[in-house]
């Protein structure tokens, strides 16, 4: 197995007991929506995933998935491709998805960087990395998602002129975030005051997480162009 391939999550998988609605959900719905990794060589065919959609973007840690059915409602020509191995998140994404209805969502419930691994380059139209876990202390700095190896597939899977979206709360992660992400060949920086990094986009709804864990805390949202 690649180094891309390999497994590399930290923290947990479940947190409190699912109420029955939510197991099934898990049970009935995630089956229908799972994203699976064919054995390499072999890439994940988008156009399989979801048929005529125009674009296909790509969300790592959609939390309790909120943001990611709000771009599925927006943009219902989009295929979304969302990854997040809490699997209490993922019940309540599943739930939006069934109260929602929309049809342009699927799930990947393990390290973000094996569906990585395994799409195709220039496959993607837009990425978002939204509230990663900061890992605060200096000798976990290396468990952040943020880092050059998973910027480099970054830029592989999206094409030309599309778009990263990077966001965060955390003080320490912020200019790690700038530097790792200004410092890459293949990325360009879209701020060009500082509105442009402290106010939300119009585009970028705000989650329940947001208003109730970054109360007193100021978070920015950056944007890069894939040059």
């Amino acid at each position: 197995m690649s180094e891309e391939r390999q497994r590399t999550l930290y923290g947990r998988r479940r947190g409190k007991k699912l109420r029955a609605g939510q197991e099934a959900l898990l049970d009935t719905l995630l089956p229908r929506l799972l994203v699976s990794v064919p054995p390499e060589p072999q890439k994940i065919d988008p156009a399989a995933l979801f048929g005529g959609a125009c674009e296909i973007w790509l969300e790592v840690g959609f939390g309790a998935g909120e943001h990611l059915v709000w771009q599925a409602e927006q943009h219902p020509d989009v295929g979304l491709i969302g990854c997040e191995p809490y699997m209490n998140g993922v019940a309540k994404c599943l739930a939006h998805i069934e109260r929602t209805g929309v049809g342009n969502v699927r799930l990947f419930t393990d390290d973000a960087r094996l569906v990585m691994g395994a799409l195709p380059d220039q496959s993607l139209s837009r990425a978002f990395v939204l509230f990663p876990d900061p890992w605060p202390k200096t000798r976990h700095h290396k468990r952040r998602f943020v880092q050059r190896d998973t910027l480099d597939i970054l830029a592989r899977l999206l094409k030309p002129g599309s778009e990263l979206r990077l966001a965060t709360d955390d003080p320490s992660y912020l200019p790690w975030m700038v530097e790792h992400a200004c410092t890459h060949p293949a990325f360009m920086w879209l701020a060009e005051r500082p509105a442009d990094w402290r106010s939300r986009p119009d585009d970028w709804p705000p989650t329940r997480y947001e208003q109730k864990m970054l109360a007193g805390h100021k978070p920015v949202f950056l944007r890069f162009r894939r040059v």
